[in-house]
């Protein structure tokens, strides 16, 4: 497998350091082949804390493994085979992606995918404009043993699902900050076909009750105390299933970095763009029903758009 030449832009969450350890450590636990970061853009959001004050440090963690790091995101784009846009404040990926996209390379983009449905839309029109592939996703919809229970076929259907992790909210991102881990693993189990969406909600914990459109119902419980813990109960029509992330004797990042380096060399994205754009309307809705405390209906975010 050729060794790609890959450009990094935000270099503001641990993922980046993450992601370069991951590709650039040949020696390393979990190495993931067929790429290599070789340029990186640390971005940053100045009127966002969680960004700007980590910008430094993940710049130097990258920095170790041989990364040149570039003063604009074109040098980080130029003379790359792939791009990850990395920015932890999915705001500006819209902005990003706009800039990155002219070099007609494939682009794998993290989460969140956007802050809002309208934007999610611009930015899949991007990709038929400029016939050029993107991919998002959480991490955490890679997870090992996720794979392995929906990989099982003595069970019948899956009939329904509940999913939970833990859910810190930001000022202005709600559930996209850290909610999406949860309802990506949900929409992996489920698939797409949302139709409703209703959250309940205290200081310490929130419920996203989703209604799928052939009468299943999916949950999402996230906490901002006691459990950190990722996982999922996966109901099949003969019984149900636990899937424990903490057991998983593979990194989820190494999962999902496979998955993106299979896409940067020319397979297909490892979660479907149709998908993702749902994920962005349920989130958004989800935000909307916290607020409101009422069911939202997934269409009107669609009627919203239009």
């Amino acid at each position: 497998m050729k060794n790609l030449k890959i450009g990094m832009v935000g270099l503001d969450t641990s993922h980046a350091s993450v992601f370069t350890r991951l590709l650039n450590d040949s020696g390393g636990d979990h190495h993931v082949q067929g790429g290599r970061v070789t340029q990186a853009f640390p971005g940053g959001s100045p009127d966002f804390e969680l960004s700007f004050k980590r910008i430094d440090r993940f710049t130097e963690e990258v920095r170790r493994y041989g990364v040149e790091i570039v003063e604009t995101i074109e040098k980080a784009a130029e003379g790359t085979d792939a791009i990850l846009l990395e920015s932890v404040d999915g705001g500006t990926h819209l902005e990003q992606l706009q800039r990155l996209i002219v070099y007609k390379k494939p682009i794998f983009i993290d989460k969140p995918f956007s802050l809002s449905s309208a934007e999610a839309e611009e930015m899949a029109a991007l990709t038929g404009t400029y016939d050029t592939p993107i991919m998002s996703a959480s991490a955490l919809r890679f997870s090992e043993g996720l794979s392995n229970v929906l990989s099982r076929s003595d069970k019948g259907e899956i009939i329904g699902a509940d999913c939970f992790g833990p859910m810190e909210l930001q000022e202005g991102q709600g559930y996209f900050w850290y909610g999406i881990h949860a309802v990506e693993m949900l929409f992996t189990i489920l698939g797409g076909g949302a139709e409703t969406v209703t959250t309940h909600s205290n200081d310490d914990h929130d419920c996203i009750v989703g209604w799928w459109k052939d009468g299943r119902i999916g949950t999402v419980r996230g906490t901002r105390s006691g459990s950190q813990q990722f996982g999922a109960l996966v109901h099949f029509e003969k019984g149900t299933e636990y899937v424990n992330v903490a057991a998983d004797s593979k990194p989820f990042y190494a999962s999902l970095l496979e998955a993106v380096i299979a896409f940067f060399h020319g397979g297909t994205p490892g979660v479907k763009l149709e998908e993702t754009l749902e994920i962005i309307r349920f989130l958004e809705a989800a935000n909307e029903s916290r607020g409101s405390g009422g069911r939202v209906d997934m269409n009107n975010m669609l009627e919203k758009i239009k």
